[in-house]
């Protein structure tokens, strides 16, 4: 045999090795999330469940799907408590308002690139260097919660209060609508999107965070942003993440003030969440 073909053979069976350990791996899986998939969504959860405002009024062919998302999230994610034991209250709520995001998506399995969630009892004090003018300082700051690729962090403290108790902010969804931006490899507020649908979002989006950013440079005359608030001026990404909020938390205001801006978060989401809330 010359060399040449003894290393053609080598490689095709190191491909063919590939593809039998992927397909292995692949079927491996697959067994796994269908034994998730059989396994019985107690009422205990529905308990849980029922006590938001979001989830009693979606249609029984919602409801099912959701709650198989749930199942699929509990099962193949990690749950870290620091400083507080995990529940399934935490586990089911958190898995529940993450995936209402994504309801309407062609997908059950929500958020596949995520591995872990951390909680929180409170708010966490944490340090950074910042500088100015040369100068390097440590100073803290208080986080309510926070977003990677792979790991999002929940203060559960306001999760709750949040999830029960409808109002502006929702720290689940708000870390949630991150780790959507983060689905296309650049946090920058535009999601996922079609290509046909990419300039009418980033016109929306990109015109009302400029002059929310504006007001918020000022400090003054708010008017009708006053709805997103000073941190929503942030950037592009913390708008998109607090403008996702009000769409699921003040449908209503948002509507009224942004029409635009909650049509084409209507259209992403698949949800139109003033009808969903009524």
């Amino acid at each position: 045999m010359n060399y040449y073909l003894g290393l053609l053979l080598f490689f095709v069976s190191l491909g063919i090795a590939g593809i039998i350990i992927y397909l292995f791996i692949f079927y491996k899986r697959s067994k796994k999330l269908q034994q998730i998939l059989s396994l019985e969504f107690k009422q205990e959860y529905r308990s849980y469940l029922q006590n938001t405002a979001h989830y009693k009024t979606l249609t029984a062919e919602d409801k099912q799907k959701i709650e198989q998302s749930i199942l699929l999230f509990v099962h193949t994610k990690e749950f870290i408590g620091i400083g507080l034991d995990v529940t399934d209250e935490m586990k089911i709520i958190i898995a529940f308002y993450a995936c209402l995001l994504l309801l309407k998506k062609n997908t059950n399995n929500c958020y596949e690139n995520l591995q872990t969630i951390i909680i929180y009892p409170n708010a966490v004090a944490f340090e950074k260097v910042v500088q100015n003018g040369g100068v390097y300082t440590k100073e803290k700051f208080l986080i309510d919660g926070q977003a990677a690729n792979d790991t999002v962090i929940i203060i559960w403290h306001d999760a709750k209060q949040e999830a029960y108790h409808l109002r502006h902010n929702n720290v689940i969804v708000h870390e949630f609508a991150h780790e959507i931006d983060f689905m296309d490899g650049v946090v920058d507020g535009i999601p996922p999107l079609e290509r046909s649908r990419y300039d009418e979002w980033a016109r929306t989006l990109y015109s009302d965070y400029k002059k929310l950013h504006n007001i918020a440079f000022k400090n003054r005359e708010w008017g009708k942003y006053k709805l997103f608030g000073p941190y929503a001026a942030t950037n592009e990404a913390e708008f998109f993440a607090v403008a996702t909020e009000r769409f699921f938390q003040s449908p209503k205001s948002l509507q009224k003030h942004f029409p635009q801006l909650y049509k084409e978060l209507k259209d992403f989401y698949g949800i139109d969440t003033v009808k969903l809330l009524v």
